[in-house]
């Protein structure tokens, strides 16, 4: 800003009280505006959550939405344009298939394994690292229960590949005797694998909130090891079991690409019934309303969890 001639020391010192005293003019309105958001924290609230609970509102509700809407429309047989028109049409071909039905409890089956195994693995490991574990060890076990998160999904899957495949490691270490490539049983391995560190984590902070009075109580009074764990533990570490398993039956239930890899065109699960409808069929509405199975399963699971208090323990 260029200085006017002829005003000098003047004019500075004119600039500088008159920028004094907008800073003076605007320190009562901030404290005004701070004032009334003390006086008020639902004001605070809603400033701090408005704008991502619109994102929120705007990516994922709006796509349910979406989605739910598209569930009833219908593909043209002729032309494989959709119409737009209501009908139920899917979902009686969802629920009158004996195919569809059994792929549904097919899907449901795996995630309840899936979630049961690494429950029963989880627990001892989690206790473990809550109660035995030096604070060192602790940390190492953490960092291997962290580290394959980091690692590409992809990789994992693979890795698991190679390891089922003929000629692999274990075709080689069991003498090619066992086949497990493209069956269920190896689609329910790499799933056990790859959720169970979503099941260790809320299990060892659900263990590591107990009292270790309530267990010295329980010992005093002379129960025994198994005893002291199904009366004590495991009903005080249930909420957070309970919030493992959200992740892993959710995860299990939606997921399409490990049954593709490693179960091949055999392993058919619902999520790829749902792909394959998507892009190889190119049906979306049918796609759609086979999404909405999951999701109507998801959310009778979670009222369940929440009645669990496992929302406590996440």
């Amino acid at each position: 800003m260029t200085e006017p001639k002829g005003r000098g020391a003047d004019w500075t010192e004119e600039r500088g009280t008159s920028d004094e005293g907008r800073r003076h003019l605007k320190a009562p309105r901030r404290r005004a505006v701070s004032g009334a958001l003390w006086r008020r924290p639902w004001a605070r609230a809603t400033l701090l959550l408005t704008p991502p609970l619109a994102w929120f509102v705007l990516l994922y509700l709006a796509a349910l939405v979406v989605l739910l809407i598209t569930a009833f429309w219908q593909i043209n047989p002729f032309t494989t344009n959709i119409e737009r028109v209501f009908t139920l049409n899917n979902f009686t071909a969802i629920f009158t298939s004996a195919a569809y039905r059994g792929i549904i409890g097919r899907t449901v089956g795996m995630a309840a394994a899936v979630t049961v195994t690494d429950a029963v693995v989880a627990f001892p490991f989690a206790y473990f690292m809550a109660r035995v574990a030096s604070p060192r060890t602790r940390t190492a076990l953490f960092v291997a229960i962290l580290l394959p998160l980091w690692a590409s999904y992809l990789a994992k899957v693979y890795s698991w590949l190679l390891i089922f495949t003929h000629g692999g490691l274990l075709d080689w270490a069991l003498g090619h005797q066992v086949h497990l490539i493209y069956t269920n049983w190896a689609v329910f391995t790499v799933f056990c694998y790859l959720w169970l560190p979503f099941m260790i984590i809320p299990v060892y902070a659900a263990l590591e909130r107990i009292p270790a009075s309530q267990i010295e109580a329980s010992q005093d009074l002379g129960a025994r090891t198994w005893r002291t764990t199904r009366l004590v533990l495991l009903p005080l570490a249930l909420p957070g079991i309970v919030a493992g398993s959200i992740f892993t039956f959710s995860l299990t239930l939606g997921d399409y690409i490990t049954p593709l890899l490693v179960g091949g065109t055999s392993a058919n699960f619902m999520g790829n019934i749902i792909y394959s409808n998507i892009g190889i069929a190119n049906n979306v509405p049918f796609a759609a309303a086979m999404a909405l199975v999951p999701i109507v399963i998801m959310a009778a699971y979670l009222l369940s969890a929440r009645a669990l208090g496992a929302f406590e323990a996440i």
